[in-house]
């Protein structure tokens, strides 16, 4: 048996996900081939892998931060929602259906033979497994079934490391309390504990932390200090969405839809110190004064162009394209530009067809197969290359399109309006380009040059493992990794 190790939370967004990302590249530097897992993840923020299919975002960082290429086997199972009580099922990387959250109970278990053969398929390329959990095991009433924590670790023999974050306050009770209500089998699976994105002196929690381990027996693995650079790595959940990390003159505001995916397109524009980047939140009317506004990919786009009305941001969106502004739809977003956007077969909800923005003169009409696909384009201003990435069902065409804004393979990608004040592409990705991006911002007015953002996060993965290495007792935990053995 492959060497592996199960992060859980005690609750969700307790920072499981960097936990991994930073032990998997410590590990790695350490000479470990690692892989990451996960076997269920929800998460509208989606990374298209080298075999073809898609995983959680945060799934992709962890991946580059062990350095190793991504395969759907990394997350086998993740949902994608696309309404308040259903969502899309992806299974080993390619749509499998719509299911309501009723409809998932029922089919969870059931996905357990793909999550293990997932599982099993990675172990062999690898000498360390750096598994995390979803939400919480203390969640027990969906124990039942469970393919995301207690259940995962049951089928596969893997002991678990709970993560408490003190951040939120009450960190005594959450790990505590997680070890008071699960079954006795389940707590024994739990080898010791993390105190995650501690601020200020870490002695002064030293009676804290002897408390857990005298309440649960469990052993504690170090406390981990806040990570100041956190925000200068991708995120993966929606209420992660950052404000700008820099306050420069040129103003770029992003729409925070209902649905939104794939929102770390945003990061690399945050990182140029000449930009200022804002979501727009719901009810928050779109700034007179901002340079571009970006509509990005939504997983509901006709429910989002719904939501979208609702805030009033279609007049104001009008307005902003009066004045000369730029906007930039991307994915969903280039789908809502247009004039109409049709769902005759019901792929994201109800059959219908639902009026457009009329920014761009193209129609779109939704299909059921998805486009899941890396790719390299081409900037028709600038002839620079670019790598991005589609995520997206549905076709786009119109006169706007012979105005396309990129070529890949040679055919025109996206559309745009005669001025070029209005654009709309299909790919994700691109602003991760340096050169692209300083010439994209560049016609846009603003300052721009010598960020390397690819090289940026590396830098940034570096330091977090090093961060790891100096406050938490890595020997132990990859000690108790390889008991499996």
């Amino acid at each position: 048996m492959t060497p592996r190790l199960m992060l859980q939370g005690c609750g969700s967004n307790v920072g499981k996900s960097m936990l991994v990302a930073g032990m998997a590249r410590a590990y790695a530097n350490r000479g470990l081939r690692v892989m990451p897992f996960k076997p269920q993840n929800m998460s509208n923020n989606a990374a298209v892998t080298d075999d073809g299919g898609e995983i959680g975002r945060a799934q992709a960082l962890q991946a580059l931060g062990a350095r190793v290429p991504t395969t759907v086997h990394m997350n086998p199972v993740l949902l994608k929602p696309e309404t308040e009580r259903g969502a899309q099922v992806v299974v080993q990387g390619q749509r499998l259906r719509h299911a309501t959250a009723r409809d998932y109970t029922a089919l969870k278990p059931t996905l357990l033979k793909a999550v293990c053969e997932s599982f099993e398929r990675i172990s062999q390329d690898a000498d360390l497994v750096l598994v995390e959990g979803a939400g919480s095991p203390a969640e027990v009433n969906l124990r039942p079934g469970d393919i995301a924590n207690m259940g995962f670790a049951e089928a596969t023999d893997t002991p678990v490391v709970l993560i408490g974050d003190i951040d939120r306050g009450g960190v005594i009770a959450q790990v505590v309390g997680t070890q008071a209500v699960l079954d006795p089998a389940d707590a024994a699976r739990i080898k010791g504990f993390i105190i995650n994105k501690f601020r200020g002196d870490v002695s002064l929690f030293d009676d804290g932390y002897a408390m857990i381990e005298q309440h649960t027996g469990w052993p504690g693995f170090g406390v981990a200090p806040w990570f100041a650079d956190a925000n200068r790595l991708p995120a993966e959940d929606g209420s992660d969405l950052r404000t700008t990390l820099h306050d420069g003159p040129t103003r770029i505001v992003c729409l925070q839809l209902s649905r939104i995916a794939n929102f770390d397109d945003l990061d690399p524009l945050r990182a140029e110190p000449g930009c200022r980047v804002e979501m727009v939140q719901p009810g928050r009317a779109i700034p007179g004064d901002a340079d571009l506004v970006i509509i990005p990919g939504s997983k509901s786009t006709r429910g989002d162009l719904a939501f979208l009305r609702a805030q009033g941001w279609d007049i104001d969106l009008a307005a902003h394209r009066r004045r000369g502004g730029m906007i930039l739809g991307v994915c969903g977003g280039y789908q809502m530009l247009g004039h109409s956007v049709a769902d005759p077969d019901g792929i994201e909800g109800s059959a219908g067809t639902s009026d457009g923005l009329g920014l761009l003169d193209v129609t779109t009409e939704l299909t059921p197969k998805k486009a899941l696909t890396k790719v390299m384009a081409t900037d028709a201003a600038s002839g620079l290359d670019l790598s991005g990435y589609e995520i997206h069902i549905g076709r786009t065409h119109g006169p706007d399109c012979a105005r396309a804004p990129f070529t890949v393979d040679g055919q025109p990608e996206g559309a745009a309006s005669a001025d070029g004040r209005v654009v709309g592409s299909y790919l994700h990705g691109l602003f991760a380009a340096d050169a692209y991006r300083a010439s994209f911002l560049r016609r846009l007015g603003a300052e721009a040059g010598g960020v390397t953002y690819g090289a940026d996060v590396d830098r940034t993965l570096d330091a977090l493992a090093a961060h790891l290495e100096e406050h938490l007792d890595l020997d132990t935990m990859l000690s108790l990794a390889r008991e499996v053995l």
